[in-house]
């Protein structure tokens, strides 16, 4: 596991985003239709899950402001000269993820078979991010299964399980 920021401060701030953003998405999933009319139970409504996702997402940002937090303490009580600058906010991966993603999920579902695009998705992800000095056959190879298996998985499981119909 990495040690995190470069900077107590990155981390500090790193956590604050993602709290902001899981109270979003809290705040965002309470608002949602419920369904009560409907007989929705509590597990039933279509905000339950997101609204777990958010906190566990708020709970993980503050773990890491404490991590942040404890380490900018630590670091005044022993004096080290740091002169490595932290890298940006928004650096190749991060823009990588964010293309990748919108494109999935803005441009390509719904004008093409749900199971395709999620195999394409799933195997440009892995072989983008697979290690470099990995050989390019073997990243291919196994980003094509990684895209297969997932698509394969996530279309029956929706499916035949939760019976949703995918676009």
């Amino acid at each position: 596991m990495s040690e995190g920021g470069k900077t107590a401060r990155s981390d500090l701030l790193g956590g604050a985003g993602w709290v902001g953003f899981g109270l979003l998405i809290v705040a965002e999933s309470l608002r949602m239709d419920r369904f009560t009319s409907m007989g929705a139970t509590l597990y039933t409504m279509p905000g339950f899950v997101p609204g777990i996702i958010g906190a566990l997402i708020m709970v993980l940002g503050a773990v890491l402001m404490l991590r942040g937090w404890r380490r900018g303490n630590s670091d005044r009580a022993q004096p080290t000269p740091d002169t490595a600058v932290a890298e940006p906010v928004v650096n190749r991966r991060i823009a990588i993820t964010l293309v990748l993603s919108l494109l999935y999920a803005g441009a390509l579902l719904g004008r093409a078979p749900f199971w395709l695009v999620t195999a394409l998705f799933v195997a440009a992800f892995t072989w983008l991010f697979a290690p470099a000095d990995q050989p390019k056959t073997r990243r291919t190879i196994a980003a094509v299964i990684a895209g297969a298996a997932t698509s394969a998985v996530v279309t029956v499981v929706f499916q035949y399980v939760f019976l949703v119909r995918l676009p």
